[in-house]
């Protein structure tokens, strides 16, 4: 069994529904997850918002939020999966958003902000949320896989942390 394949495994095993908010892996978390058989049953829809202006609009992000953090932050990552969480009834959200290159030279190339989100019922006004940023290496493309997989991976990790009853840290770096 692979790594999504666990993923799978375990998001079944809970009864887990995912809906995403993607920029930078422009859907490559959900076209993941929808690569292992069953996982109509697991996955909500996806967001790709990859404009600044589609994740203020789509999802929610606050324009201050833009203009005091950088696109690829932490801070974004949270409001684009708290956006996606209030737009369907999915009970995790994961967001993504980051860059490839060296197009920004105050971020390295492979950087990657993440949020998941975990709500105990479709109207959970206060959410679990953890935020997480790491680098990759490689190409646009490997970096993008990378970054897709190790959403999909950390999900585990965070639901666990959360049914542990431990509390979200504000940022985690991998």
């Amino acid at each position: 069994m692979n790594a999504i394949e666990r993923v799978a495994a375990y998001m079944h095993e809970h009864s887990l529904k995912l809906v995403t908010a993607e920029s930078c892996t422009a859907g490559l978390i959900a076209a993941t997850l929808a690569d292992i058989p069953g996982a109509g049953a697991l996955l909500d829809c996806a967001f790709v918002a990859y404009s600044p202006q589609a994740k203020q609009k789509c999802l929610g992000v606050a324009a201050r939020t833009l203009q005091r953090h950088n696109l690829t932050s932490e801070a974004v990552a949270r409001e684009m999966a708290l956006g996606a969480a209030r737009n369907s009834p999915a009970n995790v959200a994961i967001s993504n958003t980051g860059v490839t290159d060296d197009t920004d030279p105050e971020i390295p190339a492979g950087t990657q902000c993440y949020a998941w989100v975990f709500k105990s019922g479709p109207a959970d006004a206060s959410p679990a949320i953890y935020t997480e940023t790491a680098r990759f290496e490689g190409d646009r493309n490997a970096i993008r896989r990378a970054s897709a997989e190790h959403a999909l991976a950390q999900l585990i990790a965070y639901h666990k942390q959360w049914l542990d009853g431990a509390r979200p840290s504000s940022s985690r770096s991998a």
